[in-house]
């Protein structure tokens, strides 16, 4: 187990125009599993990378249980990366692959066998030790990778992406299986994910990154409920919150197509001590209902989803055409076409400054 830290940590490629991760400043505390997440291009693969060593810190640095760990070479570290194409020797069968870092680290055979067959106990794979890649299931092989990471009784896993090539049904079990394995080893690990139901499922905390500049760290539930700002409101949450402009009052009401939306307190005392007339208003698909009256809507497409159902609408609002999701009664939901008003739920509102997109009022500490 191990505490590991990036202190600024910036990398930037020779070509490019802005730092792929840039002055990075995070935490990952003894035993925890930390989702780092964000869309392609956000730079969450090369903070993973650059902590295993695989890229180059170009500021800053790295550390793991206070030691700097900056320029030392992936095999001093002592961290255990899992692949997303799972990286097996296909001419080995999973006893071999699990037991290939032992065997390139000369431990001896007796305990080398002995350390297999516990790791692939841990792992179910006890019946397949025997048996090649090609042999394997999506899943038996995702474990064979994981395998091979926790044979090395490692100071922290690194996982990049390790669910992304099995099926819907295949990934939802093996997030459950992750999740029990980390606790019970109680192994430090850093996750990355471009799927934020990962994240949110997963994680002690999620880290979201974007343009390569950490936007928010925390426990899943505080970036639903308080994101920072609206790059966080909008990536976290499915379907994403809807982030439309109103008019703001100076009894702290905001006005959204002439349906009033009260604010927080705290967020209504932020955008007066601003100065602001508008601000970007904040509302999850649940704190929009379908109602008697409200903002008049049209059904473009409703998602059935078991005991979930949305309704993905157009308003003409004065800014011209917006799209607005709401929550919908699964028993009787609208249908495309149908012309509908949407009412807020006020105890439900976020709200954001308008030209910095950051959050008004309660933020998170």
């Amino acid at each position: 187990m191990a505490e590991v830290r990036f202190d600024r940590a910036t990398r930037i490629f020779a070509s490019a125009t802005a730092p792929a991760v840039d002055a990075l400043d995070l935490r990952l505390r003894d035993g925890e599993l930390l989702v780092l997440v964000g869309p392609s291009g956000s730079g969450k693969s090369t903070a993973l990378r650059m902590l295993a060593g695989l890229e180059e810190v170009d500021d800053g640095g790295i550390f793991i249980d206070g030691r700097d760990v900056t320029y030392l070479p992936p095999k001093e570290r002592d961290v255990a990366m899992v692949f997303q194409n799972y990286s097996l020797y296909p001419y080995l069968d999973v006893a071999g692959n699990i037991g290939f870092p032992l065997k390139m680290a000369r431990v001896a055979k007796a305990e080398r066998i002995r350390r297999v067959r516990e790791a692939a106990e841990i792992l179910g794979l006890t019946e397949l030790l025997g048996r090649k890649p090609a042999e394997l299931s999506g899943g038996e092989r995702q474990r064979t990778a994981m395998g091979r990471a926790i044979v090395r009784n490692p100071r922290a896993f690194l996982m990049d992406e390790p669910l992304s090539n099995l099926d819907a049904k295949l990934r939802v079990q093996m997030r459950a299986d992750i999740a029990d394995l980390q606790a019970r080893l109680n192994v430090t690990t850093l996750y990355v994910t471009h799927d934020q139901v990962e994240a949110m499922t997963m994680g002690h905390r999620v880290a979201v990154l974007h343009h390569g500049r950490l936007q928010q760290c925390g426990p899943p539930r505080e970036l639903y409920a308080r994101p920072v700002n609206t790059f966080v409101a909008g990536f976290i949450g499915t379907p994403a919150m809807n982030l439309v402009p109103a008019v703001l009052g100076p009894d702290g009401v905001a006005e959204l197509d002439g349906v009033p939306v009260a604010l927080p307190a705290a967020a209504a005392d932020a955008a007066r001590s601003r100065g602001l007339a508008r601000v970007t208003l904040g509302l999850r698909p649940e704190a929009l209902e379908i109602a008697p009256d409200g903002i008049a809507a049209r059904v473009e497409v409703v998602e059935e989803l078991g005991a979930d159902a949305y309704a993905f609408c157009v308003a003409r609002l004065p800014e011209g055409e917006t799209k607005l999701v709401a929550r919908a009664d699964w028993h009787r939901p609208p249908v495309r076409g149908e012309r509908v008003a949407l009412r807020p739920l006020a105890s439900e509102a976020h709200a954001f400054d308008p030209e910095t997109g950051d959050r008004l009022g309660d933020a998170p500490a």
